[in-house]
């Protein structure tokens, strides 16, 4: 079996990452698509795993395993909290919408260590360029920026917004190449302050709410097990509303 059918037949969720969702596209942009896929259980029977992620079919396109993604998630993970937010859904089924459901089961103040540190690196890249090149990759400059901004409003509200809004203009012209480095350089150093500070009296729980997580997983496992399937004809024969029969 390709694994692309994992994510033709049993996504969850899709949607529109990159700029496109962060309010920051131009018409050179990419369409990064992102999604979540539910394995059927009786894969998970057999010696050889369902894959944890996929890349394609389409191009700029990746997914996760259902399992996978909450587990990121629930690390705190950039990339995949802002997934879970995006506004550009693209599709979404009954667990995907329970999925979304759980939104804020994930966010925790666990966001400022993981939200600054993948800052951090991305920062020490940017100077590194700098260094041997003479000058930044404006684009992710301009990323960075909005990454700090989107964890500092996290900390401060509880909620995850990726849409730039009305700054806007103000990222693109980092990512022209338009303000200076010293200028972009204090910027970065306000809004990690500013995160920092924010992180001290953020309404977000110390740590996010796994069993409510574990508990929706368990579920989805549960239900998919019992369903008839292509890839376990004998799975109703097998796996009862009682539990395993024993033969």
């Amino acid at each position: 079996m390709p694994f692309e059918h994992l994510v033709r037949d049993h996504t969850i969720y899709a949607c529109v990452m990159g700029s496109r969702a962060f309010g920051l596209a131009t018409d050179g942009s990419d369409t990064d698509r992102r999604g979540v896929f539910l394995a059927p259980t009786p894969l998970f029977w057999r010696f050889e795993k369902p894959p944890t992620h996929i890349e394609g079919p389409a191009e700029e396109q990746f997914s996760w395993e259902l399992e996978r993604f909450c587990e990121l998630a629930l690390r705190a993970n950039p990339n995949i909290l802002e997934c879970l937010h995006s506004p550009l859904v693209e599709h979404v089924d009954a667990t995907g919408r329970e999925l979304l459901a759980l939104r804020e089961a994930f966010l925790s103040r666990q966001v400022h260590e993981t939200f600054t540190r993948y800052a951090l690196g991305q920062r020490k890249k940017l100077e590194a360029d700098i260094r041997v090149h003479g000058a930044p990759r404006w684009k992710h400059a301009m990323h960075l920026l909005r990454l700090l901004m989107s964890a500092r409003d996290l900390l401060r509200t509880g909620t995850l917004t990726i849409d730039v809004g009305d700054r806007r203009d103000s990222l693109l012209s980092v990512k022209r190449g338009e303000v200076p480095w010293p200028e972009v350089e204090s910027w970065m150093t306000r809004l990690a302050t500013e995160t920092d500070e924010a992180s001290t009296v953020s309404p977000l729980p110390a740590e996010p709410d796994r069993a409510r997580v574990e508990d929706f997983l368990i579920r989805v496992r549960r239900a998919s097990a019992l369903q008839p399937d292509p890839y376990d004809e004998g799975v109703q024969g097998v796996v009862g509303a009682r539990g395993v029969r024993q033969d």
